[in-house]
């Protein structure tokens, strides 16, 4: 029997299988930095949207703290706190929690809280819900996520932290009331989450540590 034509062939495919390899590693790898790049660029889009840059004179991205709390931030998994600061005080912070109870999975938020406890904006970043029905809690689409602006605990109080249909002040969407009772409560357990850890997530940097001792 004459086994060189098999031979043959699987070198050919061991050869096809390690120069695809080879090429989906190179892609990755030439990519990697300039997807990072892309990601933190619209990420700083986002937040100075919030919390506008004329209003902190710190690197907003790069002070972070990572908290954990699953029942307020909606994640088992530790999710960032984006503090700005202005001459070394306090002005906003920034949260990222998840809303995990969407109509079709996780909607995530940036959910921006001056230092009084209002609220200086909301954004969706992420979210699967379903096209039409779930368009309006995105700001290019819809302005009911600007409707956040300026709430704390407060205002409204209670129950008002709820959509309409359930007795709340917020509006539902024609078709969809799931997906925007998720944001209204993800948003209010990001208040109560930073009214209870406000003098955490405003602890100065390390390095400010560093020349206090």
């Amino acid at each position: 029997m004459n086994y060189r034509p098999v031979f043959i062939s699987t070198l050919f495919l061991f050869l096809f299988a390690v120069i695809g390899t080879g090429l989906v590693a190179y892609t990755f790898e030439s990519t990697a930095d300039r997807i990072a790049s892309n990601q933190r660029h619209a990420l700083l889009k986002s937040l100075h949207q919030l919390i506008p840059p004329e209003r902190h004179d710190n690197d907003i991205f790069t002070d972070t703290l990572y908290v954990q709390n699953r029942e307020l931030l909606g994640s088992k998994q530790p999710v960032p706190i984006y503090r700005a600061r202005k001459n070394g005080w306090p002005v906003a912070a920034v949260l990222a929690p998840v809303a995990p109870d969407g109509y079709n999975g996780n909607i995530h938020l940036l959910v921006a809280i001056n230092l009084d406890g209002t609220l200086a904006g909301v954004r969706v970043v992420q979210h699967r819900e379903t096209p039409g029905l779930g368009d309006g809690i995105e700001a290019d689409r819809s302005d009911w996520i600007l409707g956040f602006t300026g709430k704390s605990l407060s205002n409204p109080a209670g129950d008002g932290w709820r959509v309409k249909r359930d007795g709340g002040v917020f509006d539902q969407f024609t078709g969809a009331t799931i997906t925007p009772r998720a944001v209204v409560k993800a948003v209010r357990n990001a208040l109560v989450y930073f009214n209870a850890h406000k003098q955490q997530i405003f602890a100065p940097p390390p390095q400010e540590d560093a020349k206090d001792s």
